[in-house]
């Protein structure tokens, strides 16, 4: 365990009680004494905090830093407003996706936040490719805490009441009662909420402080992953990786029109023709939502057949929602197979269970937008 990273709030978890175990190369907090489904009841309720202090934090700095990222994802970054955020992509060659992204437009720079099991080969990925046309200046020094649940917005607002005034995907700079912090309304809970940057010095008193009050419980990823597949959204390495394209991700909606076929700044950015082939003509697998018909959890890598046994796909996620209170699971189908309603199977332990292909979120999304 000598060798995993820590991050800046890993004595305060171990203090709360929190079940510790590895992952994407740190000792991180899978749940708390209360365990996965009150967390997750919990953040759905009132207000929960994460600590995602793993992920990698990162400053493009340059007049041409927008249109330099442009040439690594097919997101419209140069017409991005300041202090509003944006959902992106890294692609290669062949369209796969090497990460989802969050991008952030402040006065001096663009604020980039990746995964944490790809952070080290974005940060080469954007070093080699956007040398001498932006900075890339990653910043190890920033903690990443999240508040995400409907009592967030009361929470935060006790601290600096002008965070009630953003919206869904806007950010900004805060002093949260005098700890200067830079967040935006965001999060991967499907909730609304906050993600907080704070120096690392600061991030254990900022905790404390959020985890004063009543509607404030901590919570680990074993919840952080239940709640973000309610939410309908990919986890990194399970829904989407290098062998997966966008379109097939069915996450198209974060290609802008001006980055497509025909806009004004189309292409430019690798895998450009394999996506625009797909945009045009349709992928032949997608991903889709499942509900199950029966009490059967579905997991990651079972196989989906249909009624004959012909097979015709893969669960990448699934678990027994804690809010829908069914079985629900992530799965790439076939296109034939994968329009809403049709009914397929999964393969569980060589037992079929039924499951429909259903519209995600499988839980409203509440976000807030204004």
């Amino acid at each position: 365990m000598s060798s995993l990273l820590r991050t800046p709030l890993h004595a305060l978890h171990v203090e709360l009680g929190a079940k510790m175990v590895p992952f994407a190369g740190y000792d991180m907090p899978v749940q708390y004494p209360t365990g996965v489904m009150a967390e997750h009841k919990h953040t759905r309720a009132a207000a929960g905090l994460f600590d995602v202090s793993h992920m990698g934090q990162v400053r493009l700095v340059g007049v041409d830093a927008a249109a330099a990222l442009e040439t690594l994802v097919p997101v419209d970054i140069v017409d991005l407003g300041v202090f509003k955020q944006r959902y992106a992509l890294f692609t290669n060659d062949q369209g796969g996706l090497l990460d989802d992204l969050m991008v952030c437009k402040r006065p001096d720079d663009l604020f980039v936040v990746v995964n944490a099991g790809c952070k080290d080969q974005d940060i080469a990925h954007m070093q080699k490719h956007l040398a001498g046309r932006c900075e890339v200046i990653p910043m190890p020094e920033r903690a990443l805490l999240a508040l995400q649940g409907p009592q967030a917005v009361d929470v935060l607002s006790r601290l600096n009441p002008d965070v009630a005034k953003l919206t869904f995907m806007t950010g900004g700079f805060f002093k949260l009662d005098g700890i200067d912090t830079f967040l935006t309304r965001s999060g991967y809970t499907g909730e609304d909420g906050y993600e907080i940057s704070v120096h690392e010095d600061d991030a254990v008193a900022l905790a404390r402080k959020l985890l004063n009050h009543a509607e404030v419980k901590p919570i680990g990823l074993g919840a952080r992953d239940s709640l973000r597949l309610e939410a309908g959204l990919c986890l990194y390495g399970h829904d989407i990786d290098t062998a997966t394209t966008p379109v097939e991700a069915s996450i198209t909606w974060a290609i802008q029109k001006v980055r497509r076929a025909g806009g004004a700044r189309a292409g430019g950015y690798p895998g450009a023709a394999v996506i625009d082939a797909q945009l045009a003509n349709g992928p032949t697998r997608k991903r889709v939502g499942l509900v199950g018909k029966e009490r059967m959890p579905v997991r990651e890598g079972s196989k989906i057949v249909t009624a004959d046994g012909t097979e015709i796909g893969v669960v990448t996620s699934g678990t027994l929602g804690p809010t829908v209170n069914q079985p629900v699971a992530l799965a790439y189908l076939s296109t034939p197979h994968a329009a809403l309603g049709t009914e397929v199977f999964a393969v569980v332990r060589d037992k079929r269970t039924p499951m429909v292909v259903s519209a995600t979120p499988f839980t409203p999304n509440r976000y807030y937008r204004g």
